[in-house]
């Protein structure tokens, strides 16, 4: 059998990230209310959870992106020039000032470069990162964001349409390929993404990078950081390597090399990868976070 290299529960919180931009906000307060119900008072998800502001003092981020927190965080303004963020309601727009930054440069480049629009972005990490009480294993330390598989539209949507409006899927009902809503122009802006030297590694589903494959010309070391991944059908997942000097930061291993084309692909089209473990997952509590984690939700 394929080693994930991710416990049981990892694998769970992982997997419900695939269809979350498509929740509605109804379907989100419903959730978070049933998860609460069953997290002890200690749980890492309730305590960061229920912050909404961000804890003062320079930008770091502090621990793994699947179990650690984020020092010093900025929102990503609502609308820029190229940009809407979606979900507003959530409060999970912010970031460490590094993913930030890269996703202002990037959407004001990708008309140009993808002959994208613009970018409509979910899920970053919360005010003080630390793990949610929905959706996401990672996205803990800022330095994770989802993009929508939707070009953004050209007028600005409503806080009500932001809120309720899903994404589009991109993934045939049979898992294999990509439908007929995929475009050339969803490769290039996920070549544009994965160009980004600061980018590690994106998220996307099998069947996504499948097509990605195919379509890649004979520059293809971009294809190195394009991950396959459970879900992921209506939006791409976008991870930083850890910025200099972030002492505290823990960066994953890097891609091994090669395309990722090959039999390893493969892997994600067979009963073993479509059909992983589901156990029940166990909340993280405040002392399986690094330390610093328990003294930044502690201040005020």
């Amino acid at each position: 059998m394929r080693s994930l290299g991710l416990g049981a529960a990892l694998i769970v919180a992982l997997w419900s990230c695939a269809a979350w931009p498509q929740n509605s906000a109804a379907q989100e307060t419903a959730h978070r209310t049933a998860v609460l119900a069953h997290l002890p008072p200690d749980a890492a998800q309730r305590v960061f959870g229920s912050e909404a502001t961000p804890a003062a003092g320079p930008p770091e981020a502090i621990g793994a992106y699947e179990r650690g927190c984020l020092e010093g965080a900025v929102a990503l303004p609502a609308d820029g020039p190229n940009w809407q963020v979606m979900r507003p309601s959530r409060n999970r727009a912010w970031g460490h000032p590094a993913l930030i930054a890269l996703l202002e440069h990037v959407a004001l480049k990708l008309p140009g470069a993808a002959h994208w629009p613009g970018l409509l972005i979910g899920d970053i990490a919360q005010p003080r990162g630390g793990p949610m009480l929905t959706g996401h294993g990672s996205h803990q330390i800022g330095l994770d964001a989802d993009i929508w598989l939707t070009p953004m539209p050209s007028r600005r949507l409503s806080p009500a349409e932001r809120d309720e409006m899903s994404a589009t899927d991109l993934v045939a009902a049979d898992g294999n390929e990509v439908d007929d809503a995929w475009t050339p122009q969803h490769g290039r802006l996920v070549e544009a993404l994965a160009s980004e030297p600061a980018v590690a590694r994106i998220f996307v589903n099998p069947a996504i990078k499948r097509t990605l494959c195919h379509e890649a010309g004979t520059d293809r070391a971009w294809l190195t950081k394009i991950r396959p991944w459970w879900g992921h059908n209506d939006h791409i997942h976008i991870r930083l390597s850890c910025p200099a000097g972030q002492t505290e930061c823990r960066n994953q291993t890097p891609p091994p090399p090669g395309d990722g084309c090959g039999k390893e692909l493969n892997w994600w089209f067979t009963p073993e990868a479509r059909h992983p473990p589901r156990a029940p997952a166990k909340p993280l509590l405040l002392a399986d976070l690094p330390p610093a984690c328990a003294r930044l939700v502690a201040a005020p």
